[in-house]
C-alpha cells in the first residue's frame, strides 16, 4: 500500500525550505531623503538655445563613501560611520546634479541639459567632483564640498572649489537631511553664479 503525501503538506514543506534560503533584506527606513532646489524655473517656463549656447550639467564624480545611498559621518580623518535610518532616494551625486541644474536654469535663464540629452562637445560643460556630502562630527555640522569644472567652447578649463556647512544640533535622518539640502542649495547657487561668468 502506497501513501501519497498531501498537497497541503508538500506546499508547507516547500515554503519552510524557501524561507530558510530567501531573505527580503532589512526593514525599510521610515522615509527616504531627497534634495529639492530653492531656485527652480516656474511651471510653464521655457528655454531654447543653439547647442553652443546650452549648458550641459554632468553628474559629479564621487569617491566610494558617497557612491551609495547612506549618509556618511566623518568621525575622524580615517574613520567613517553612517547616520542611522538616513537613506537617500537616489545616490547623492545624481540628487546634487538635479539641484545644480535647476538652480543654474533658474538663475541664468539659459537652456540647461544633461549629457544624455545632447551628447555634444560644443556646449558649455559643467562637471566636477563631489568631495564631501555628509555630517562632520568634529565640526558639529554637515558639509557639502564640490570641485566644479567648467569648459566653454573655444576656451580652456576653469576649476574652483565651493563649500558650505550647516550646523546640526541633533544627528538624526530628518535633521541631517534638511541641513544637507540647505548646504547643497548654497553650493549650487555659488556654482551657478560662477559658471556663467
Amino acid at each position: 500500500m502506497t501513501v501519497k503525501p498531501s498537497p497541503l503538506l508538500a506546499a508547507v514543506a516547500v515554503s519552510l525550505m524557501l524561507s530558510a534560503c530567501v531573505s527580503f533584506g532589512a526593514k525599510a527606513p521610515p522615509q527616504l531623503l531627497t534634495l529639492t532646489s530653492d531656485a527652480s524655473p516656474g511651471a510653464g517656463s521655457m528655454a531654447s538655445a543653439s547647442v553652443t549656447d546650452a549648458i550641459v550639467v554632468d553628474v559629479p564624480t564621487v569617491e566610494r563613501t558617497l557612491d551609495q545611498v547612506r549618509v556618511p559621518v566623518q568621525v575622524s580623518d580615517s574613520a567613517i560611520a553612517y547616520v542611522e535610518d538616513a537613506i537617500w532616494a537616489d545616490k547623492p551625486a545624481r540628487l546634487f546634479r538635479t539641484v545644480l541644474a535647476e538652480t543654474l536654469a533658474a538663475k541664468s535663464g539659459r537652456l540647461v541639459l544633461d549629457q544624455v540629452e545632447t551628447g555634444s562637445e560644443r556646449s558649455t560643460m559643467l562637471s566636477g567632483q563631489l568631495q564631501r556630502f555628509g555630517y562632520d562630527e568634529s565640526a558639529g555640522a554637515v558639509v557639502v564640498r564640490f570641485d566644479a569644472v567648467v569648459r566653454k567652447p573655444g576656451s580652456g578649463l576653469r576649476k574652483q572649489r565651493f563649500e558650505a556647512s550647516e550646523p546640526v544640533g541633533t544627528v538624526d535622518a530628518v535633521t541631517v537631511g534638511a541641513a544637507l539640502n540647505r548646504a547643497a542649495n548654497t553650493v549650487a547657487g555659488q556654482v551657478a553664479a560662477w559658471a556663467v561668468n
